[in-house]
């Protein structure tokens, strides 16, 4: 049985697919991933062979680009899919395709022409259409003010699908003799979708017309160990406290980690600063201050007193895990509603805003260190399903055969 996940994005799009590479492989599958060529590492360190698909997703994040080149750049990604899928895909019994829409229909549209069996994934569930909650609004795309009803929002939502990648997508569609699509984001989402999260962070309610397949979160173990400079460090005090923002650019990551490290100290904690995308750095070198790259953090959860970060599904996911209470300063897209749910179960705090300020994030570690966060962020790991990929690769092997 050979299958192909094709993603793009960042991290948080990439490592959920690598997770469910690493299952398939494990059942006999052969299994490649085209991904950004940021994660050829990641790849290569589970063995899984990777076809790198347009250009860095790092570079295209800190570039930051203007809303306005959204579809020029959908257009190139489309078509960077349309050319490697295409030739990943031969042979091919089944696709999964997730990440950013237009890439997912590149992927998708390719599986259509080959009748490749294809599934789309989602890894949070605001892509999916429903009467309970708004959709995401597209950067330079807000939506009305005055429009509240969730229905005609998400009509609003497929307006902005069509307008942004519809052209570049029937084009290339044209091309290899497929027809145009009406909507962008139904034909990506199809009549099964799956969400692959946990249904105790992300609880589903489904709506009439969407068969939503919700598999658990998709979480690729990490065995590496600590690095003995940082199982010193842990070892030499109190849990520290973490701060990492994932693979959020934060412009203004100076000040960032100025403000972290002050109020970290301010409740008599030392601090643990993840370097990441947004180049967080020590202010100073006192010795209560220690800074990490590339680390597993399923096993440095567990020995910190407390996460600060940005509310990505994968950190959040992995924080809960642990039993670690949570502050989320959310920057974009799907992190506020992470920090929501955060808040809502009790184990940790939603930062109101992207910028936290030194007062701000002092009261929010105030309340995320307190004992009564720690007992129900304890509580609330022991319901965390880590069975995601069992479940989703059992299904994608028993529907291809």
């Amino acid at each position: 049985m050979r299958m192909l996940l094709s993603t793009y994005g960042s991290r948080g799009d990439v490592e959920p697919v690598v997770a469910l590479a690493v299952q398939l492989r494990a059942r006999g599958a052969e299994v490649r991933v085209c991904a950004p060529p940021d994660f050829a590492e990641l790849l290569a360190g589970v063995g899984v062979p990777m076809v790198p698909v347009g250009q860095s997703a790092r570079a295209l994040t800190r570039a930051a680009p203007p809303p306005s080149s959204m579809p020029q750049r959908a257009a190139e990604l489309i078509a960077d899919q349309f050319v490697a899928v295409a030739a990943a895909a031969e042979g091919c019994d089944a696709l999964v395709a997730t990440g950013m829409m237009p890439a997912a229909a590149g992927a998708l549209s390719v599986a259509e022409k080959l009748g490749i069996r294809s599934v789309y994934v989602t890894f949070q569930q605001l892509t999916l259409p429903s009467p309970y909650h708004a959709p995401l609004a597209y950067r330079g795309r807000p939506f009305p003010p005055d429009v509240t009803d969730n229905r005609v929002l998400w009509e609003l939502d497929a307006q902005s699908n069509n307008v942004l990648f519809g052209e570049a997508l029937d084009t290339n569609r044209a091309s290899i003799g497929l027809p145009p699509v009406d909507n962008v984001r139904d034909y990506v989402i199809g009549d099964q979708p799956w969400l692959a999260t946990d249904p105790i962070l992300d609880p589903w309610q489904e709506p009439a017309d969407l068969d939503v397949v919700q598999t658990g979160a998709w979480i690729l173990p990490d065995e590496r160990p600590l690095s003995d400079e940082l199982v010193a460090f842990l070892d030499a005090g109190e849990p520290p406290v973490y701060v990492g923002f994932g693979s959020m650019p934060m412009h203004a990551s100076t000040d960032a980690a100025e403000v972290a490290i002050g109020a970290i100290r301010a409740q008599g904690r030392r601090a643990l600063v993840k370097r990441g995308w947004a180049d967080l750095a020590l202010i100073d070198d006192q010795d209560d201050c220690f800074a990490v790259d590339e680390v597993n953090q399923q096993a440095l959860f567990r020995r910190v007193a407390a996460v600060v970060h940005h509310g990505g599904a994968g950190t959040t996911t992995t924080a809960t895990r642990a039993g670690v209470p949570q502050v989320v300063v959310p920057q974009a897209t799907d992190q506020p509603y992470w920090a929501g749910r955060v808040a809502d179960l009790g184990i940790g705090v939603a930062h109101d805003g992207p910028t936290p300020t030194f007062e701000s994030l002092s009261v929010a570690l105030k309340t995320a260190l307190a004992s009564e966060t720690g007992v129900r962020a304890t509580a609330v790991a022991g319901t965390i399903r880590t069975d995601g990929t069992t479940v989703a690769a059992k299904l994608l092997l028993d529907r291809s055969c």
